[in-house]
């Protein structure tokens, strides 16, 4: 009634109407009590009804009741509110609580417009979404069915030369489920199976993308390479939307877990270091300029180089390569592979197969310094192996990249530079200056050599000097043969 004079008790905003009593509700006020606890003054009225909820029910279709009081054992109607006084029910021996009867004004009870313009918006958002969803099954639902009927209509022993095909059910009971995970990529993970005696490693893509036809072009390209250094594509799954690739099995896995010391395993020594990288340039060398189209691999790193119970090298995960006809000098993709590991012409998406020339530098130095390319472990300065390099070959302090695991490499310190040296070679920022991987074998045999030092001091420089030149004498880069 008064804020200055809060004993004198509240009053109603909204008068109590019979005509509003459809909008009558109950203000509950908890450990209190009305003054007259003897039910004798003319305002109170003892009501008889089995349950509370009952009482306030009755209440509320009567006029003339203006508050409810509850006690254990009864419940009483006010008639007239006089005065009202809160208890403690631990002093008192009893709960107590008042309902007191309120009506809603027309604006509580209309939606203002603010709520309408929410409740509007709620809704439209509601029904887009709804819509949106509608549209994303439909379009699941017509790319599975339009890969459904391209697998009936697609003859597959129209091609031929092609890996064998096989069922998605027997791939997964090869694999057992797909249970036993060799490793995961950008686009699939790799699972090892077994046809008959022999292990396998099936990659299962996470997404059809591509129809079943552009994937058999490419299934069937890459099926008919046959090297040493390339892992061979024994065969393929394409039913519905599935696609897998079924590889041979590697059993050393993966080079990364060998220079990267995850497994504590001992450092590897310098000639089976040497034999890795030749086996990478051969392997790249093949795709590159002997096969009838020029085969990008686009993602060269440790992770998709492969090592046999000889530690021989083979090139894996043919997932992101790109075909170029032989009178193309450049193509135009959108960019992929791993960060880390992209050359500079990327940037641009107009690229060749000197991007993998990039990549392949890159890993050099990942297996002479034995740590990776960006290594958050490493102070700021030493974060990016490659910006590093630049540093050190300009301060003339290459040995510090030595692996220092291998106490072997720093005693063949020479030859461990030289090796840098080709690595600076195919880094060069001008693709055009990298050379081709025929020359890095060259190069690695001992049949020609980089031109000078001076000459890999201008990386990321443009020149116009020739990159190579037959030497007088073999180079110590490969190490002993």
């Amino acid at each position: 009634m008064d804020e200055r004079k809060p004993n004198l008790g509240c009053t109603p905003l909204t008068p109590i109407s019979c005509e509003e009593i459809q909008h009558h509700q109950f203000l509950t006020i908890p450990n209190i009590y009305y003054y007259d606890q003897n039910y004798t003054n003319s305002h109170s009225i003892t009501y008889n009804e089995t349950t509370m909820d009952a009482c306030k029910q009755a209440c509320l279709k009567n006029c003339s009741c203006m508050a409810v009081l509850s006690t254990v054992i009864e419940c009483v109607w006010v008639t007239k509110i006089l005065s009202l006084h809160s208890i403690e029910p631990e002093n008192v021996g009893y709960n107590s609580s008042a309902y007191l009867k309120v009506q809603l004004s027309p604006t509580n009870l209309i939606p203002s417009k603010k709520n309408k313009r929410k409740m509007i918006v709620g809704a439209t958002v509601g029904v887009v979404a709804t819509l949106l969803l509608l549209v994303i099954v439909a379009a699941i639902y017509l790319r599975r069915r339009f890969y459904e009927e391209e697998d009936e209509e697609f003859d597959f022993d129209q091609l031929t030369g092609t890996p064998t095909r096989f069922s998605f059910k027997m791939l997964r009971e090869c694999t057992e489920g797909f249970s036993r995970k060799l490793g995961e990529g950008g686009f699939g993970s790799v699972f090892e199976g077994k046809l008959g005696e022999d292990k396998v490693a099936v990659k299962r893509l996470e997404s059809a993308r591509q129809g079943k036809k552009e994937f058999l072009a490419e299934v069937e390209t890459i099926g008919s390479i046959e090297h040493i250094n390339l892992v061979r594509l024994i065969g393929f799954c394409a039913e519905k939307s599935e696609r897998l690739l079924v590889y041979e099995y590697v059993s050393r896995g993966s080079l990364d877990r060998w220079i990267y010391y995850r497994h504590e395993n001992a450092p590897l020594d310098w000639y089976t270091r040497c034999r890795i990288i030749m086996d990478i340039a051969k392997g790249l060398c093949y795709l590159h300029e002997e096969c009838r189209r020029k085969i990008a691999h686009l993602d060269i790193k440790p992770q998709n180089i492969l090592l046999d119970d000889n530690f021989n090298a083979k090139v894996a995960d043919f997932g992101l390569c790109k075909l170029i006809n032989r009178d193309q000098s450049k193509v135009v993709t959108m960019m992929r592979g791993t960060p880390g590991y992209l050359a500079p012409e990327w940037l641009t998406s107009s690229i060749t197969e000197k991007v993998d020339v990039y990549s392949f530098g890159v890993v050099i130095m990942e297996i002479i310094s034995g740590r990776k390319n960006i290594d958050n472990s490493q102070p700021g300065e030493n974060f990016h192996l490659i910006n590093l390099l630049r540093e050190k070959e300009q301060t003339d302090q290459l040995i510090d990249l030595i692996d220092r695991h291998s106490e072997e490499m720093f005693s063949r310190k020479e030859e461990v530079i030289q090796m840098m040296k080709l690595a600076l070679w195919c880094l060069r920022n001008d693709c055009t200056q990298r050379p081709s991987m025929s020359t890095v074998i060259k190069v690695l045999e001992g049949v020609a050599h980089i031109q000078t030092s001076e000459a890999i001091s201008i990386m990321f420089a443009e020149d116009n000097a020739s990159a190579y030149s037959a030497p007088s004498q073999a180079s110590i880069i490969s190490g002993p043969r």
